[in-house]
């Protein structure tokens, strides 16, 4: 009896058992950084990533301007600036912001993009960062909103666009709100991978948007992105932009991307 007992638990042992190979198999693969740019050197565009965003007639990009003063790198900071029109006289916008994004120099696919910045205010100011595709007009193309900040809020707002969320603004949820520290730098994150986005605010999950089966309209995520990062001023969301003296200022420390 003692025998049958000692080989029935051999064979226990032996079932149970797994190879380390298997075991680390079925371990979810950490996140590799594979680029970042933490802005220490004195040219903003030197590395051919960057570019300024041009002026255009939406509210997000109304009062955007390539003037240098707008863009500076200090103390291993990109700063975009908004503030006061004194720089342009024939310039019709009665302010101007600096902006900058990776279209035509960088496209993100699927990965996590993560960015860490201080965010200056006034009424009417609007600070983003977000993504566009590389083909693919709006909102059939998708659109992620890392961050965007309105006044004087001491939260952020996260969105996806698409087709499918202009007509659908619960199922799934599309966007979230969440607290931050106004006065210090915060890290904001997304996760695109797929079958969901994923969003983070210093490393805090904030909600997931996921893929629905058979719609492709819905998720058009995976595929080439570029991101853009601005200091906005005014538009229909935000209101109107009272006269200010003092620029303000968006702080980016550094931008990071991850894969699997």
């Amino acid at each position: 009896m003692r025998k049958i007992l000692m080989l029935l638990c051999s064979v226990s042992l032996m079932v149970g058992c797994k190879t380390s190979s298997e075991i680390g198999s079925k371990k979810e693969k950490k996140w590799r950084l594979v680029w970042e740019d933490d802005f220490e050197r004195d040219d903003i565009f030197s590395t051919g990533v960057w570019s300024k965003i041009p002026r255009g007639k939406s509210d997000w990009n109304n009062t955007m301007s390539l003037d240098e003063s707008l863009f500076e790198i200090k103390n291993g900071n990109l700063i975009l600036i908004g503030k006061k029109n004194d720089i342009a006289p024939d310039d019709s916008s009665k302010f101007v912001t600096g902006g900058v994004f990776t279209k035509n120099g960088k496209y993100f696919e699927y990965g996590k993009v993560e960015i860490r910045c201080k965010l200056e205010a006034t009424q009417g100011s609007w600070p983003a960062i977000w993504m566009l595709p590389k083909v693919g007009k709006w909102p059939y193309g998708g659109e992620i909103d890392i961050l965007e900040r309105l006044n004087f809020d001491n939260f952020v707002y996260q969105t996806i666009h698409t087709q499918y969320t202009q007509k659908n603004k619960e199922n799934p949820k599309h966007y979230t709100t969440f607290p931050i520290n106004p006065d210090d730098y915060n890290t904001y994150a997304v996760e695109i991978q797929p079958n969901e986005l994923r969003f983070y605010v210093n490393d805090q999950f904030t909600f997931s948007y996921p893929r629905i089966e058979g719609n492709p309209e819905q998720f058009p995520f995976g595929k080439p992105f570029y991101l853009l990062i601005d200091m906005q001023l005014g538009g229909s969301w935000v209101g109107n932009v009272p006269d200010f003296e003092k620029p303000i200022r968006m702080y980016v420390d550094w931008v990071r991307y991850y894969q699997k």
